[in-house]
């Protein structure tokens, strides 16, 4: 199962972390779908935080990992985050047994 982390203080989302893999085997294509679906949305926020908005980040990726942090979190990128955590929730309720989302405070 995927597990997605949302950081987050009082105010605002300020990055994620998501762990572990969605295929059950090699041969579990809704498996493999939903951890295209999810890296592709993570590297795009990621890409589009730093690159495109130009705020620094703490980024750790690693196999079944990838945690973005956000240093100082503009309000584009807090829409972005925000934007992520609408997209993979919706996943996750489409693929309930193979994404998991949580938020920590």
């Amino acid at each position: 199962m995927t597990r997605v982390k949302f950081l987050s203080n009082k105010e605002s989302l300020y990055g994620f972390e998501i762990k572990g893999h969605s295929s059950v085997d090699c041969d579990d294509q809704d498996g493999k779908l939903v951890c295209a679906a999810v890296s592709s949305a993570a590297y795009m926020t990621a890409n589009t935080i730093t690159e495109i908005i130009g705020d620094g980040c703490q980024i750790d990726v690693d196999d079944a990992l990838m945690r973005v942090e956000v240093v100082n979190p503009s309000q584009k990128t807090i829409a972005v985050l925000t934007g992520l955590k609408l997209h993979l929730t919706e996943l996750s309720k489409q693929y309930s047994k193979r994404i998991k989302i949580t938020t920590e405070v």
